[in-house]
């Protein structure tokens, strides 16, 4: 508290010094006590509002109602899972965020108003994809240009010999338990490297049916587990990772690929550096948000134009920008402004939103035998050790390629989310963009065409 603030004034009033020391007490709590980022009354507040609309039978799914209510939930979930005796430590929070909602949703122990206006608000508004735009845009335009163009040229080599590596650890173990090859192949290592639902396995699910002429439903009900498996392997080892950071600091860049030798910050030059009170106004705050959003209609354009997913295009063109210093340094600081919102404040909600509404509890649950636990933990950390002593070898940061690389096995967007959320890493979100579309999308087509010339 600073003591010039006028209502501090010394008075010898006992009345006035008992009103402010009672008003210094609440005040401590709201700035202390804390679940997530919410100050804790505010968070009993929330909590009372959204149990009398449950009471009442309808929670509405508009933008206001639901910001309040995915906020009480995810950091309820989050800060659970950052609080549990050792995993705390290793992505608890993004797993339990994720799949605790999931979990209450199968066992009936979510309100049905909550599910409902949750999937409702979640599928109609596409909300991930704001997110994304917004922490993508954000993380580019916080990169030093040089490491960036270092590290876009160099991550492809670690990510192609994680997945040879990755593939054969994987079809040798579980070759070992007795599956058949092909199974092993097409039913649990792809799915995993296939880059999520959406664009990786109801693309296989739809390929499967054609090629190996079986019911859609019943291809993406086998691939789906595989998929959401995967993507919690990944998590568990990033959070892992992060901890590695914390006790060898030599192998990490914090969230930088390429040792910046020019400037350790990641960031700009002081030159290029926007106020020097480092405190972008409200305009500049908001022309940073619309600018991500801009450059997600472009992305959505060229994906109408050539087939490239609307994420993948629009983090090309915001590099290109950067590169070519499109934008201003005064908007380079807005759009890092908005990135720090939005790692900060909607990770969490977000997380629960994925696992109220798209992560179906019984499925991942079905998947956990233990050959494919086996085969999928095999997989997925020989892809990122992989990575890891590839990314040393070629000078780069071993721990931030290696949190890069479990993207490859991360269920999509929402899977990049949480990956990067339990390595405390957002700002490597480009890269994981890549990892998960491009290489998905590569593996996915590879296979197909495969299957269907010389399988089938």
């Amino acid at each position: 508290m600073s003591t010039t603030d006028d209502s501090f004034s010394v008075t010898h009033d006992p009345i006035n010094i008992q009103k402010t020391s009672l008003k210094e007490k609440w005040w401590h709590i709201m700035d202390t006590w804390k679940v997530g980022i919410i100050p804790l009354p505010l968070f009993l507040l929330a909590g009372a509002l959204i149990a009398i609309d449950c009471l009442g039978g309808k929670l509405p799914s508009d933008i206001v109602v639901m910001v309040a209510t995915l906020a009480f939930f995810g950091f309820a979930c989050g800060e659970f899972g950052k609080r549990l005796p050792v995993v705390g430590k290793l992505g608890a929070a993004a797993i339990c965020a994720t799949f605790i909602p999931s979990a209450l949703v199968y066992y009936g122990l979510l309100p049905d108003v909550v599910v409902e206006s949750t999937t409702k608000f979640y599928k109609s508004t596409n909300i991930l994809y704001l997110y994304i735009c917004c922490i993508i845009v954000g993380s580019i335009m916080s990169m030093n240009r040089t490491t960036l163009i270092q590290g876009f040229l160099r991550i492809f080599f670690p990510m192609l010999c994680g997945e040879i590596v990755g593939m054969l650890v994987g079809m040798g173990v579980g070759m070992a338990l007795g599956l058949e090859p092909f199974q092993i192949f097409f039913f649990i290592i792809l799915p995993i490297m296939a880059g999520g639902v959406g664009e990786g396995a109801i693309p296989l699910s739809i390929g499967y049916a054609a090629l190996l002429h079986m019911d859609q439903g019943v291809a993406l009900g086998r691939v789906l587990p595989m998929v959401m498996l995967g993507s919690l392997t990944a998590i568990v080892i990033s959070g892992c990772l992060n901890q590695l950071g914390k006790r060898y600091p030599h192998l990490t860049g914090e969230g930088q690929l390429m040792p910046d030798r020019g400037n350790g910050n990641g960031t700009e030059s002081a030159a290029l550096s926007a106020p020097s009170s480092g405190k972008a106004d409200v305009t500049t705050i908001a022309s940073g948000a619309l600018l991500a959003v801009l450059l997600y209609m472009l992305g959505m354009l060229g994906y109408k134009l050539i087939g490239l997913p609307a994420p993948v295009g629009m983090l090309f063109i915001a590099v290109f920008i950067k590169l070519v210093h499109g934008v201003s340094p005064r908007l380079l600081e807005g759009s890092q402004v908005v990135y720090k919102f939005f790692q900060t404040s909607v990770t969490y909600p977000i997380l629960f939103a994925v696992g109220v509404a798209i992560t179906p509890w019984n499925e991942l649950v079905a998947a956990f035998t233990v050959s494919n636990l086996l085969v999928i933990i095999s997989t997925v950390s020989a892809l990122v050790a992989t990575g890891f002593f590839v990314g040393k070898k070629i000078g780069m940061h071993p721990i931030d390629v290696a949190i890069v690389s479990c993207c490859q096995s991360g269920q999509g967007g929402t899977g990049d989310v949480a990956i990067l959320t339990a390595g405390n890493r957002m700002s490597l979100m480009p890269f994981a963009q890549i990892a998960t579309r491009i290489g998905g999308a590569i593996n996915v087509s590879l296979a197909l065409l495969f299957l269907g010339n010389f399988l089938v």
